[in-house]
């Protein structure tokens, strides 16, 4: 899959491939859920219809964590980094992806603005969009504008209907909060994908080693994310499945300060530094706290294996 780095490169785009139009959508698509599926399948649709190539457009930072920087708030947690959301789009047959900086350009920038600087400079032919999309200034661009743009353009707008699980909305927002709330069994229903996090495998302080608990450390990008504290999970390493126990956080008692994810193994002896894994969370079992001394950190964590393994027996 193709990524075009922001507005700026889309002559460059155009120039690598100057005989493709695109079926394209817009849209944050945080976690890949059941809604960004169905959304991806009519952008595929259309595209074999029509003989186009296909094409995902997203913000980088997402729009709500931009404003909350300008306020002064705290962001909504990401349901995943935008790596894997890369990764996800990808692996669900999209061609192309493009990255548009989130920033006060593009915060001002107009529907008008923004349909003939981006839509009309990448030679959009359909273009889908979910059924609550909003953009541009103030969020004035809606399906209706659009359509209308469209019709001027002979450039198809489609949307997708609302999916429901349980009789509710999928969305990001219902995801996050099922994940916050320990939730995982609705959080995957509406994902259609087992939440996890993967990543590289670092060198930590030995800390867990020396106390006969071996951690593979996988380091947590700076945005925020919606879990925290100590889970029972499964780990993929080379396509295996193993039990295990993680801790998500910043890790107080050793006076930890940067968040990363801390996984013991059960039964597992390899080297995997520098490997790729895959941290499948299954239940959570506490909150991360700050322990008095390591003694009372390896006592408490004795017991969180034991909680872990009757979770996963």
């Amino acid at each position: 899959m193709y990524l075009i780095r922001g507005q700026n490169n889309i002559k460059l785009f155009k120039k690598r491939f100057p005989e493709i139009s695109l079926s394209a959508t817009i849209g944050n698509f945080d976690g890949m859920h059941l809604g960004h599926k169905a959304i991806l399948e009519k952008v595929k649709k259309n595209a074999k219809e029509k003989n186009l190539s296909t094409l995902v457009i997203f913000t980088e930072p997402h729009a709500a964590e931009y404003f909350s920087k300008v306020n002064n708030t705290s962001p909504p947690p990401r349901i995943i980094p935008w790596r894997d959301k890369l990764r996800l789009i990808s692996e669900n047959g999209i061609d192309f992806c493009m990255l548009l900086r989130f920033d006060e350009s593009l915060k001002s920038m107009t529907p008008e603005q923004f349909t003939e600087k981006i839509l009309e400079e990448l030679q959009i032919k359909s273009l889908t969009i979910g059924d609550d999309f909003k953009f541009g200034k103030d969020r004035k661009g809606d399906y209706q504008f659009l359509k209308n743009w469209g019709e001027s353009m002979s450039i198809e707008i489609d949307k997708t209907d609302t999916i429901k699980v349980d009789d509710q909305r999928v969305s990001s927002t219902r995801i996050r909060e099922a994940l916050i709330s320990n939730n995982f069994k609705n959080a995957n229903a509406m994902l259609d994908w087992h939440y996890s996090y993967s990543g590289k495998v670092v060198y930590g302080n030995q800390l867990g080693r020396e106390i006969g608990v071996p951690t593979a450390n996988i380091w947590i990008p700076k945005q925020k994310l919606p879990i925290s504290g100590v889970y029972a999970v499964r780990c993929l390493v080379d396509h295996a499945k193993y039990l295990g126990i993680a801790n998500m956080g910043i890790r107080p008692t050793v006076g930890g300060t940067r968040p990363v994810l801390e996984t013991h193994i059960f039964d597992f002896e390899k080297d995997i530094y520098g490997r790729r894994i895959t941290v499948q969370f299954i239940e959570k079992i506490r909150e991360e706290v700050k322990f008095d001394s390591i003694d009372l950190l390896k006592s408490q964590i004795k017991k969180d294996i034991e909680d872990a393994k009757k979770i996963l027996d």
